[in-house]
């Protein structure tokens, strides 16, 4: 019975064996299988690659077209500072021209618009720099303006900030609410009340009242605070712990967290104090210190020829300082700061 049952019995290395033996029609099949699942995953993928070409080509070309868009005024009035005088007004003089009674004239004619002149001169720029100094003056007059407003309102704002996300109460959100709303109010609604102010303070005419709303414009003062309030209040504490003050916990933890901040703020500022247009016309009652941004403004036909120049070198300076801190504006405007508390 034994040796019946032995002679039965098949071995682990047989059953194994018989188990994972497979016919070469099956392999065949298993294996065409798994070709046909590669070559589908790799068409997946290549199909994938395909659509994301296709959407990055659209995505360049349109980025292209809105870019041509974006520079055609500036390439225009560069390309256009170096034509002559007759050529300019032949082109454009149509735009500025005026009547006996001194209003403008409907255009009829097509505004020719020309990228490449006719002759290259730099009679306009050698007009603008050397033989009319007055607009060389009203280009000093935009520096003096802009640059003690900007670091002046910079002070100011980090003072202010500073208190705003280092205490908080009742009072406190209150006044920052209110800047809040004179935030969104515009500058034409504010510009009455400053005339009022500035003249009550004597000082419309002159330059400070030029600098007394820019250095206390509650723009810099939000846009500070809420870059202040995102750095971990932690930071304060343990400064306080280890016995720092208050001035030092401002000038060597919070000031430096904010440089980003700072210089974004600053490019910003500066543009729009820049431009200004409103307020020299407004509390300025002298045109000699006009900025050039009022020039620009009211060009008239006989300047046509040198407001090309003008503008060129008006866009010098802000073009500069947005290419040396356009990473401090993309970094102040993504900037986290930690975990808020």
């Amino acid at each position: 019975m034994a040796e019946h049952l032995n002679a039965n019995a098949v071995s682990p290395r047989e059953e194994n064996s018989s188990v994972s033996a497979v016919s070469p029609q099956e392999y065949n099949s298993v294996s065409a299988i798994s070709y046909r699942e590669e070559e589908q995953h790799y068409d997946t993928i290549s199909t994938r690659k395909k659509r994301e070409r296709r959407q990055t080509r659209r995505r360049t070309i349109i980025a292209i077209v809105y870019a041509f868009l974006f520079l055609m005024p500036t390439v225009l009035t560069f390309t256009n500072s170096f034509m002559t005088a007759s050529e300019i007004n032949a082109n454009y003089g149509a735009i500025f021209a005026s009547n006996n009674s001194g209003g403008k004239v409907f255009v009829s004619q097509t505004v020719n618009l020309k990228f490449i002149p006719d002759m290259v001169t730099f009679s306009q720029y050698a007009t603008v720099l050397f033989k009319s100094p007055e607009y060389l003056i009203k280009f000093w007059n935009s520096v003096i303006y802009v640059v003690p407003i900007v670091i002046f309102q910079l002070f100011v704002a980090s003072l202010a900030s500073y208190g705003f996300a280092r205490y908080r109460g009742k009072v406190k959100e209150l006044i920052f609410f209110a800047y809040i709303i004179l935030v969104l109010m515009p500058y034409q609604v504010t510009l009455v009340p400053n005339y009022l102010v500035s003249s009550g303070l004597g000082i419309v005419g002159t330059r400070w009242a030029i600098w007394l709303p820019g250095i206390f414009s509650p723009f810099a003062v939000y846009m500070l605070t809420k870059y202040m309030r995102r750095i971990p209040y932690s930071l304060y504490e343990a400064a306080s712990i280890d016995g720092a003050g208050e001035w030092q916990i401002f000038s060597q933890i919070c000031m430096p967290l904010c440089r980003g901040g700072l210089a974004s703020i600053a490019i910003l500022i500066f543009i729009d104090y820049w431009n200004m247009v409103e307020q020299p016309l407004i509390l300025l009652d002298n045109e000699e210190m006009y900025p050039l941004s009022v020039f620009l403004s009211r060009i008239n036909t006989g300047e046509i020829s040198l407001a090309f120049a003008v503008a060129v070198i008006y866009m010098i300076l802000p073009m500069l300082f947005f290419l040396y801190g356009e990473d401090y504006l993309v970094e102040g405007i993504l900037y986290q700061g930690g975990i808020k508390e």
